[in-house]
């Protein structure tokens, strides 16, 4: 059974950040997992360790924590089960860096339950039809199922406004010791300040671009032996990926030369299609040099970090 280790009633926003550093929470282990789209390993390292500010809500998550109670009270109207907040961070009683902020607990069943809410875009919905839960929040509930003891979770999503789900998941005793296993690892990783790679995500790139967003002038070092490793990789990948292109273009102008004229083609069950399309676009050279002046009032510089590869010739 979990243990409470702090309060959160009375506690301020900033001393709710300040204590999520004492752990890893249920976003923090799909990260962990490789499965958060938005935050890479590296990321909550940085933010575990102090070198990095744990982000404010963006809109999306500010109005999902608005529409939680309501998300909340529909699953109950839906289900007749009763929901209760719990005003605490838990945390696991043997495991202590595996913490959890858990919506709402379910009570007055024959055994207690946790209620994860949830609210996303009208896109995001085929992430949730037909039983489909997205991977990020099956990692954060049986983080919670393991911190708290429990057999099993609901999670309730509204979709776009208009489509509500909700979905029970049980308890994977063989997942949760696989994130057990993970999360010790990376929490000793924090303890003895060594960070995780970097890896290929979006989250990754985004968080190196956060991190060095403007290269010092002319600031030249020698790099360690290991990027030219990586160098040969690199143009490795490169190459396989410009004969795979090519390929790509083979196959498609294949397709494109059988359908000669016709915008729609059949190939068993799967439909082809080459259509028209029209597209205005706006000539910026022309009215660069049609009205200079005027274009010189919408132009807005944007820094930005270039990467690129060079080969230095002789000896």
């Amino acid at each position: 059974m979990a243990q409470i280790l702090v309060a959160t009633k009375e506690m301020t926003r900033d001393e709710w950040l300040d204590w999520r550093k004492h752990g890893i929470g249920g976003s923090d282990a799909s990260a962990v997992a490789g499965l958060n789209p938005y935050k890479s390993p590296v990321q909550v390292y940085l933010e575990k360790i102090g070198d990095m500010e744990i982000e404010e809500a963006g809109e999306s998550a500010y109005w999902g924590t608005m529409l939680e109670d309501m998300v909340a009270q529909e699953f109950s109207k839906r289900t007749g089960m009763k929901v209760q907040r719990k005003n605490a961070i838990l945390q696991h009683p043997e495991y202590q860096h595996m913490i959890a902020n858990i919506d709402r607990l379910i009570v007055g069943e024959d055994k207690p339950g946790i209620l994860e809410c949830k609210t996303a875009n009208a896109w995001s919905g085929k992430d949730w039809e037909e039983g489909k839960i997205p991977p990020q929040y099956i990692i954060q509930v049986q983080h919670y199922l393991a911190v708290t003891g429990y057999e099993y979770a609901y999670i309730a999503a509204l979709v776009g406004g208009q489509k509500f789900f909700y979905y029970k998941i049980d308890r994977d005793q063989e997942l949760i010791d696989y994130l057990v296993k993970i999360e010790s690892v990376f929490w000793q990783m924090v303890q003895d300040r060594m960070p995780p790679e970097v890896d290929g995500s979006e989250a990754s790139s985004d968080l190196l671009k956060k991190l060095y967003p403007i290269a010092e002038d002319r600031k030249e070092i020698d790099m360690p032996a290991e990027a030219s490793l990586l160098l040969d990789a690199y143009e490795q990948v490169k190459a396989e990926i410009k004969e795979l292109e090519q390929r790509k273009d083979e196959l498609e102008n294949k397709l494109k030369a059988m359908m000669a004229d016709a915008e729609i083609g059949k190939a068993g069950k799967r439909i082809v299609e080459w259509k028209n399309v029209n597209a205005n676009r706006f000539d910026s050279k022309s009215f660069q040099k049609d009205m200079p002046g005027l274009y010189e009032n919408y132009v807005k510089l944007s820094p930005y970090r270039k990467f690129s590869i060079k080969t230095l010739k002789g000896d």
